[in-house]
């Protein structure tokens, strides 16, 4: 039986930081993932060792009573590296030895009640070698997948069935109307399986919401700018607003500056039973193009401001 090396098997060194051994574990599971090799065993077998690994070297207590473990392999190597030859009994009911240190305690107390390697039944006796016990199995949790889906405003206002792609296998949920920009929904049992045949773990969905050419959303109320011609802003008058609720018609007060801001309520995202607010920024449009009538027209307003000015 050789001695397994989790160091190796992911590739990082002894002295590698948590955050190292979680982006090489990554990396590797990507890359032996049975997904992305069906029908290799060889990956298959890499995969799991590379799982095994870092169950143990992702949690610093059993990352430390692994080192200490692992340390006195050179005790079972002088012994003739048989199983026969050692006497796993001591490392399995926490006897000393003159001149080592062995754990004592369960070894499912560090690593649960899982399905390891034969390297590790023999040294922890988990096995009938050790405890004449049965040998426990455990088939390995799922694992979590994390993607984003992007969905339009319209999408986000009205709710509704949608479809979406994850590793070539179609997945269709249900949005809730006024589902928000970055809110991360749970399928359970829609992740990866560690195994082949095996549980499966759950998918985070982050819900990215995209721009929109007309409206600003914060929180459940919208933002529209609304462009208003010289003639209504002054006089007043009459105005269709294109909503996510329909077509509404508004009405702008004579005298309406640039940049006033008008409130609509109830025409903003849905929030439960109630709507957010759209709020309409008024962005009055000064005519570029004016014949000589228009521009004469124009002056005499301006002269006969002037004129209520020196009155005033």
């Amino acid at each position: 039986m050789e001695y397994k090396d989790y160091y190796k098997i992911l590739e990082v060194d002894k002295t590698a930081s948590a955050n190292d051994v979680k982006k090489a574990y990554r990396k590797l599971a990507v890359k032996y993932h049975p997904d992305k090799n069906p029908d290799n065993k060889v990956a298959e077998e890499k995969f799991k060792e590379i799982g095994e690994a870092y169950e143990v070297l992702k949690d610093p207590e059993k990352r430390k009573k692994y080192d200490q473990l692992g340390s006195n392999w050179r005790h079972f190597q002088q012994s003739g590296g048989h199983d026969s030859d050692f006497d796993w009994s001591r490392y399995a009911s926490g006897q000393q030895g003159q001149g080592y240190s062995y754990y004592q305690g369960d070894p499912n107390d560090i690593f649960g009640n899982t399905d390891f390697s034969d390297f590790f039944e023999t040294i922890f006796g988990g096995s009938s070698r050790a405890t004449g016990g049965k040998r426990r199995h455990r088939t390995p949790a799922g694992q979590d997948l994390h993607a984003d889906l992007h969905i339009s405003l319209e999408d986000a206002f009205h709710g509704g069935p949608k479809t979406f792609s994850i590793n070539s296998e179609k997945i269709r949920i249900k949005l809730k109307p006024g589902v928000n920009d970055g809110q991360t929904l749970r399928l359970k049992g829609k992740g990866a399986s560690i195994v082949p045949n095996g549980p499966r773990g759950d998918l985070y969905l982050k819900i990215i919401i995209n721009p929109h050419p007309l409206y600003q959303r914060k929180g459940n109320d919208l933002y529209h700018d609304l462009a208003v011609d010289i003639y209504t802003a002054i006089l007043g008058g009459k105005a269709t607003v294109r909503t996510l609720h329909g077509a509404v018609n508004i009405t702008i007060p004579a005298g309406t500056a640039n940049g006033k801001v008008l409130r609509i309520k109830s025409k903003g995202m849905p929030t439960g039973k109630t709507y957010g607010d759209l709020y309409l920024t008024i962005n009055v449009q000064i005519p570029t193009q004016l014949s000589e009538e228009e521009q004469d027209l124009f002056k005499r307003l301006r002269d006969m401001q002037k004129q209520d000015t020196y009155v005033s």
